[in-house]
């Protein structure tokens, strides 16, 4: 193979990861998971409870749909059975999500075409509330 070729093909190469951190997907559809989840005092609407300065250990199941999508911004619902909220949300150059909602701030990981990482966080006068979430696309 000449010089030439091999440099082509490492350049290709090189480059290759580089377009996939920057590549956009396609979130749009439902997504469903459950979440792993800290809660100190009374915690969100999802995760209510008792109030307690003892932290405790909560698993809710989280359906999430994206019904707008422009580029890397998206908008939808995620709810759970005792709570629904619209959300936004952007997905930076380097593929993190950063989502809002009423109460609390996501950030995320896509892991696969179909699958992502939710973490969210949030200070109430209510409590604290720390998760992680495994959402898969149906």
């Amino acid at each position: 193979m000449s010089k030439l070729a091999w440099i082509v093909m490492l350049a290709a190469l090189a480059a290759a990861p580089a377009a996939a951190q920057t590549a956009i997907p396609d979130v749009r559809g439902t997504w469903k998971g459950e979440s792993e989840s800290i809660v100190l005092g009374r915690g969100n609407e999802h995760h209510a409870g008792p109030r307690s300065n003892k932290p405790r250990l909560s698993m809710i199941q989280f359906t999430m749909t994206i019904d707008m999508q422009d580029g890397r911004r998206f908008s939808g619902t995620f709810s759970s059975a005792k709570h629904s909220e619209q959300v936004i949300a952007v997905i930076s150059r380097a593929g993190t999500i950063y989502m809002v909602d009423d109460d609390g701030w996501t950030s995320g990981t896509m892991l696969a075409p179909d699958k992502m990482e939710l973490c969210y966080m949030a200070r109430l006068s209510t409590g604290r509330v720390a998760s992680c979430t495994e959402m898969t696309k149906q």
